[in-house]
Order: C-alpha cells, then structure tokens, then sequence
C-alpha cells in the first residue's frame, strides 16, 4: 500500500516538473514548424530561383531544391520570416504603419463572411500576444454565481447606462474568467459596492484562475495573513 502511495506521489511530482518544459517546447516546435510550412517554404523557393538566375544556371535547380527546400538551407527561409515579422511590427508600432493597418482593418469588416470571424480572432490572438490588449483596469472579488460564492473578476468598464440609471447606483462590468482556460468566461455587471478590490495584478488574477487557486500572490493568502495577526497580538 504504501509503495502504491510513494508510486502515485513521485509520479504526479514528476509530471508536475516535466510538463511545463515538455508543453513549452512543443508549442515552440508548433510555432517553428507552421512558419516553417506556411511561410518559410515559399521564401526557400524564391531563394532557388533567385540563385540560380543569379549563378546563370551553374548549379542544377535539383540541387538548389534539395539544399534550400528540403535540406538543411531551408532554415535560412525561417530566420528570413522572423526578422520579417519583426520589420512588420516595427513599421505598425509607427504612425503611419498604424494608419495603414487601421485602413486594412476596415477594409475587411467590409468584407460578409469576414467581418463576423475576424474580430473574434483578433480578441484571442491580442490576448496572447499583446501587452495592450488587457483591457482590464482593476480585480475584484464578487458574490457570484450565487450570494455567499466568491469569486475573482476582472473589471472592465462601467455598468451599462440602462441598468446603472434604473437601480439609481453604480454598476461595475466585470468578467469572471473560467479555470484552466481564461480567455473563456461569464460578463456581469454588478453593483460597485458590493464588490470587493483586490489588492493584485491582472497578471496575478489571471494566474491564479489558471492554476485553479494554487498560485497565490502571498500577500493575499489568508492564512499568512491570520498567522501574522495572531503574532502581532501576541506582541
């Protein structure tokens, strides 16, 4: 019995140190191969042609292929994506690279089928990938589903003004995110002053729903917090 317990213990503790590294480098593996199929391929490919007018036919464009398409050459069409993606982001951090981008952005919520994928996709991708995209101002504890249920939500504006001129009080719109999958959760607007505001980052917040509430900011561990009430009464 107790070899079964030191057998179940010793493998969750290993699963809960290789899996973080394990998940982390096949989403890098994921990430480098869809550039690599997606993208770098076609840039190989005009590598080869490029190459071979410029040599005027000095080697084969079998050759070329099996050394810039499928041999070891075909990195070179990797970090040639990478470095363009950087110059693209760059050029969008301007003035005039948002101004364009704003235009293209219009110019496809033009488009029928289009205009009702594209911003839905745009929330997600900006969730993950910008820093800006959090719109997010303060966290809150909230009574939620139920009264006497607390849980941890992310403020995102004010109560819509219907709701907030019919209860003759401030309302708060909050989304409370799911665990393990934040991006995914419930909007509310509730009273402001039945909320309670956290004393965390959103980046905390977002954490500790993902975590299922293990990961906790210290400060706000209730039992530290007692454990050092206790110690300053004793004082």
């Amino acid at each position: 019995m107790q070899a079964t317990k030191n057998f179940r213990t010793y493998f969750l503790r290993g699963m809960a140190a290789l899996l973080p590294t394990i998940l982390t480098i096949w989403i890098f593996v994921q990430c480098y191969h869809f550039i690599q199929d997606k993208v770098s391929i076609h840039i190989n490919r005009g590598l080869v042609w490029l190459i071979g007018w410029v040599s005027e036919g000095k080697w084969t464009q079998e050759f070329l292929h099996d050394f810039w398409v499928e041999g070891p050459g075909k990195i070179t069409g990797f970090f040639i994506a990478v470095i363009g993606v950087v110059f693209i982001g760059a050029f969008l951090a301007s003035v005039m690279g948002r101004t364009i981008w704003h235009m293209f952005e219009r110019m496809l919520m033009n488009v029928p089928l289009v205009k009702k994928v594209y911003p839905y996709i745009k929330q997600i991708t900006d969730f993950f990938l910008t820093k800006q995209n959090l719109a997010f101002n303060d966290v809150v504890a909230l009574q939620y589903p139920r009264k006497g249920v607390w849980s941890v939500g992310l403020v995102t504006g004010a109560g819509l003004k219907k709701i907030t001129n019919s209860a003759s009080k401030e309302f708060l719109t909050v989304f409370v995110p799911t665990s393990p999958t934040p991006f995914t959760g419930y909007v509310i607007m509730t009273p402001k002053d039945e909320t309670i505001e956290l004393d965390m980052t959103i980046e905390e917040a977002l954490r500790f729903t993902i975590s299922g509430g293990v990961i906790t900011p210290a400060e706000q561990r209730a039992f530290e917090a007692m454990s050092n009430k206790d110690e300053n009464d004793c004082v």
